[in-house]
């Protein structure tokens, strides 16, 4: 919180805020119910400080420092102090050039992963309205300062301790703060605190205290969330380590022999330590944390803005998408259809009772539609609202009581018309005309309003039928044939009814079985769903008549058949499902609740967003999964040629400081992969180790049989020296390395599109030059001729293609093979289970 020296002024304790009257807190805080002027609140801004809970910041310099402590820093500054005990001046440069590359590295990552984490944060910033200079305004909640006046209502996190003043009543879900399970009733005079939730009602408070003053501020222990590692971060750290006991075990048997062969102690010892720093996965932090933090920018251009980086990869596995019908696959953009009249005099008095019964400044939907209708606008100059009641899920209307230039007041409504007729005093043929006229609509996809008046004697007059349509959007249909195409199962969820339904399913293009949850899967959220319910929920193309605790046993159901959810949502009572499914995505406009419980939340409405965040997120994991394959390669092609060569002919095939400057050339270009050209898969992916490690053990054996092919050729047939003979071997590790990065970062062969993203390459030609001038003006090995290192990249291209060639021979047998490995796996869990029980 940044926090000023001065004093707070007219600080009051959440006690006295409990209990003093909202008078005497208005006076205290020297405002009104009109709220505080912008300049007082900037004065107050800067004496209180941010609305925001204080955050403890790791210094830069100790975040940097960290990494040079740890298994892997200790290990290369080992190797750094043998040898400069061992006088390898050489040596030591190029090992320190590492430990220092390796921490400005991995720090330069983090601190851009950090960056793009809080810029992403900041859209997700809770908004709130406000009253100031007498207008009311959204400001960001972090601006709030006591004696500000704002505005409740339906879906809103409270963003501060607030004195409720004026208002019918507001329902709270306080559950984070107290642990009650249940909403609790405010009233005027109550405290609505800061993070609680406002379930139903609508009111307007004082703020009595902001940021760390808050009841919240005062309990909450604030501790870093520890946030969950994904499947596919999970995965390939368990390669890392995989990787590591690996060469712990290679480098066990070198210590050994070369111990048996009394090889100078020291030495070895430094050369052990330098193979195995060359080996284990150095760089993976920083090409997880800046392949992530790139995806989530990429993500966030799209307008799809992720919350959590892990959630990438379920964003990428998603095979069933539940998406709301309106705003995402209509413009949520409702149009008054014709009116229907019944007691009113014509359509125009219909709309004009229709208005007095909505409130404006809170932009909803229906009232704009509403307001659109009404060709005369200045006619509301001749009313006065006195007092508004807004809709809620129980009551299923709006109230307004209204009072007329001459001092006349009545009462107008409007809402569901079932609930309108039951109010009014209609005879049964009114009434039955009234629902065939609702029915009629409906079966077009209409969407229709109930309107109704107090007449002289306060009893309610049945005005007549205003009928909504919600056209489908311009490109939904389009979208959605695109998202079968990417195997990707799209079922529409919507709150209105069967017909509704259908007839926007008929329009977009999706199947016609659509069912109500209520048939479906019962009313109650703790319902248990058996398998035929399940295959019941999978089978349908949408859910019709669905509530929020509806969603939530969606979800469930669909996860119980092994399918990656991804599930829309909007309202506060959207959370519980959008925290169950693999993938929350909040739409545009969502309420904050809904925000912080979202994966993944749209800032721009409509499915072609969802759909295009996905093909971005399953890009990412390709990436990744091309980094895996690539680092288990170079790890066995290193360790097990180094090993095998020196048991076969009992010398170094390299020196400690070329590999030093191998390690240094492999992870440089490594870091550009975040941005590299990739295959969109046409299916949802998920993390399949058996493919990985299959695929990096070929190419990985194929590397050691190519090297050293390469180091017999040079020894026996051109007879070269022990000097020149590592320059020849360093070389061919570089050029062929990165070679084999080409083959790895695709399925297909490496000369078909997509072709490598131009970052990608200059770093490897970049690199592919300097290696070749080490090579060439022995900086820090010996030279050897041009002549040389043309043949050593001869050797390297013809091997490429031999690579490729097995590559795509082993995809297509892993391919033919994959559902029988996949069934035998599924029979060993099922005994394994059976075993269990």
């Amino acid at each position: 919180m940044d926090n000023h020296d001065g004093v707070k002024p007219n600080a009051i304790s959440s006690e006295d805020a409990k209990k003093a009257p909202v008078a005497e807190l208005l006076k205290k805080l020297a405002s009104s119910e009109k709220g505080i002027s912008d300049s007082e609140a900037k004065d107050r801004l800067k004496a209180y400080g941010y609305n925001e809970i204080s955050e403890k910041k790791v210094s830069p310099l100790v975040k940097f420092l960290r990494y040079f402590w740890g298994p892997i820093p200790w290990m290369i500054e080992i190797a750094a102090l043998l040898s400069a005990v061992v006088r390898h001046w050489p040596d030591l440069i190029i090992v320190l050039l590492l430990l220092v590359f390796n921490g400005v590295v991995g720090f330069w990552q983090e601190f851009q992963a950090g960056n793009a984490v809080e810029q992403l944060k900041k859209g997700l910033a809770l908004k709130a309205r406000v009253l100031r200079d007498q207008k009311w305004q959204e400001l960001d909640s972090r601006e709030l300062v006591p004696g500000d006046v704002v505005r409740l209502r339906l879906g809103d996190v409270i963003p501060a301790d607030i004195k409720l003043m004026d208002g019918d009543y507001l329902s709270v879900d306080q559950s984070a703060l107290t642990g009650e399970s249940l909403p609790v009733s405010k009233k005027t005079g109550d405290i609505a605190y800061s993070g609680s939730v406002a379930k139903q009602g609508e009111m307007a408070g004082l703020v009595t205290a902001t940021g760390m003053d808050t009841f919240f501020g005062h309990t909450a222990k604030l501790v870093s969330a520890a946030r969950s590692v994904s499947h596919f971060q999970k995965a390939v750290l368990t390669i890392g380590d995989f990787l590591i006991y690996i060469c712990i075990a290679l480098v066990s048997v070198l210590i050994l022999v070369g111990l048996y062969r009394h090889l100078p102690l020291i030495e070895l010892a430094q050369f052990a330590l330098i193979l195995t720093i060359a080996s284990i996965p150095v760089a993976m932090p920083a090409v997880l944390s800046v392949t992530m933090a790139v995806g989530a920018l990429a993500l966030s251009k799209l307008k799809a803005i992720v919350s959590r980086l892990e959630s990438i990869e379920e964003i990428a596995g998603i095979s069933v998408l539940c998406s709301d019908k309106t705003g995402t696959l209509t413009r949520n953009r409702l149009t008054l259809g014709e009116p229907v009249t019944f007691a009113a005099a014509d359509s125009q008095e219909l709309i004009l009772a229709a208005t007095l019964a909505s409130r404006l400044e809170n932009q909803d939907a229906i009232d704009l539609a509403v307001f659109q209708g009404l060709k005369e606008k200045s006619v509301l100059n001749s009313y006065q609202q006195q007092k508004f009641i807004p809709f809620d899920p129980v009551a299923k209307r709006t109230e307004a009581t209204v009072t007329e230039t001459d001092g006349k007041t009545f009462r107008v409504t409007k809402g569901a018309p079932q609930v309108i007729f039951e109010m009014c005093d209609m005879d049964i043929n009114a009434n039955a005309e009234a629902e065939q006229t609702v029915n009629d609509f409906a079966a077009k996809g209409y969407r229709t309003l109930g309107v109704a008046r107090t007449n002289g004697n306060g009893q309610w007059t049945f005005l007549g039928i205003l009928p909504m349509y919600d056209p489908p959007r311009d490109d939904a249909a389009e979208t959605i044939a695109m998202a079968k195409t990417h195997g990707i199962e799209v079922k529409m969820v919507t709150g209105d009814n069967t017909a509704i339904a259908r007839e926007t399913a008929g329009v977009l293009g999706l199947g016609q079985n659509i069912l109500p949850a209520d048939d479906l899967i019962g009313k109650g959220a703790g319902n248990l769903l058996d398998a035929e319910t399940a295959k019941r929920v999978e089978k349908a193309d949408g859910y019709a008549q669905v509530f929020p605790e509806h969603k939530y046993q969606i979800v469930k159901a669909l996860q119980s058949r092994d399918l990656l959810v991804g599930m829309t949502g909007d309202g506060v009572n959207d959370s519980p499902a959008l925290k169950q499914a693999d993938v929350g995505i909040a739409v545009s406009g969502a309420t904050d609740a809904a925000r912080a419980a979202a994966d993944l939340v749209l800032t721009k409405p409509g499915l072609n967003v969802i759909i295009q965040a996905i093909e971005e997120a399953r890009r990412i994991f390709e990436r990744m999964n091309a980094y895996a394959i690539y680092r288990i390669t170079e790890t066995i092609r290193i360790m097990i040629f180094m090993v095998l060569a020196m048991l076969v002919y009992n010398f170094y095939p390299m020196t400690a400081i070329m590999i030093i400057l191998l390690a240094l050339l492999n992870d440089l270009p490594i870091m550009t992969i975040a941005k590299d050209n990739t295959w969109l898969d046409p299916n949802p992916v998920r993390w399949d180790m058996h493919r990985v490690l299959t695929i990096a053990g070929v190419l990985g054996g194929i590397g050691v049989i190519e090297t050293f092919a390469l180091l017999i050729i040079a020894k026996s047939w051109f007879g070269l020296g022990l000097a020149e003979l590592q320059t020849v071997i360093f070389l061919k590790l570089a050029v062929a390395g990165h070679m084999t990065l080409f083959v790895a970062r695709t399925r297909h062969s490496f000369t078909t599109r997509p072709y490598p993203a131009p970052i990608l390459l200059a770093a490897i030609a970049g690199t592919q030059v300097l290696a070749a001038l080490i090579a060439a003006f022995g900086w820090f090995v010996t030279p050897i001729p041009w002549s040389y290192i043309g043949l050593i990249w001869a050797y390297c291209i013809v091997w490429i293609f031999i690579e490729d060639a097995i590559k795509l021979a082993v995809y297509r047998h892993i391919e033919r093979t994959g559902p029988r490995h996949r069934r035998f796996l599924d029979l060993l869990k099922g005994s394994m289970h059976a075993h269990q029980k």
